[in-house]
């Protein structure tokens, strides 16, 4: 695909997905510390369930020094419903103790230090930059921005860190943080996994997959 294409593509999506009022975050947060903490959580689970367990556990742990103190039994039990609960709660407790420990309890800036932290990737560290510093230093791929980035033919990967490189030389800058919030709607709300609604598809006329299908029928 040619960055032109790529940007009639972001156009349209944006006058459909984004107002002036629009919230680009599905997350529900205060601060750095807490996006950091809510998108570990949030893996292999919903925003929704992460925005629910949020509200216990940073009113026990509301900073990387409390939350690194923490019984793990406890903070199991409070993210539980997120899945993965073990995992989760061994990462985030380890993640609040390094914090505090080799960078003053802040939550860094900079994509290079944020992986050093336990569960933290490139997705992660990329949702944390954007949405705390307002940094677009690279593009989170989840799995609505990979399924719908395949489909439209932004890319010819199935790993994240190659779609993101796809998707960065594709597109400027100033927009990779709006584009990840634009793919991950369009997927929940018309490119579905199991069912595309193609019918009703702003950007059918763009996609590669509705070209490939409708060549096929």
């Amino acid at each position: 695909m040619q960055t032109e294409k790529a940007c009639r593509i972001y156009s349209v999506l944006k006058k459909i997905y984004i107002s002036k009022d629009t919230n680009l975050c599905f997350l529900e947060f205060e601060n750095p510390f807490q996006i950091l903490v809510m998108t570990v959580l949030s893996a292999q689970t919903t925003d929704k369930t992460v925005n629910i367990v949020k509200k216990e556990l940073f009113k026990r742990y509301p900073d990387c020094k409390s939350l690194a103190e923490a019984d793990i039994i406890d903070v199991e039990r409070i993210i539980k419903s997120t899945g993965f609960y073990h995992s989760k709660a061994k990462n985030i407790i380890a993640a609040s103790k390094l914090l505090c420990s080799d960078f003053k309890g802040t939550v860094p800036d900079k994509i290079e230090e944020l992986v050093k932290l336990p569960g933290v990737g490139r997705k992660t560290a990329n949702i944390v930059l954007n949405h705390a510093y307002g940094l677009n230093e690279g593009i989170a791929v989840d799995t609505h921005v990979k399924r719908v980035a395949f489909r439209l033919g932004m890319t010819e990967n199935t790993d994240p860190d190659k779609i993101e490189k796809d998707l960065t030389a594709l597109l400027p800058k100033k927009v990779w943080g709006e584009i990840n919030f634009l793919l991950i709607s369009h997927g929940r709300a018309v490119c579905d996994a199991r069912k595309p609604a193609c019918d009703i598809c702003e950007i059918k006329d763009l996609c590669r997959y509705y070209e490939e299908k409708n060549t096929a029928d």
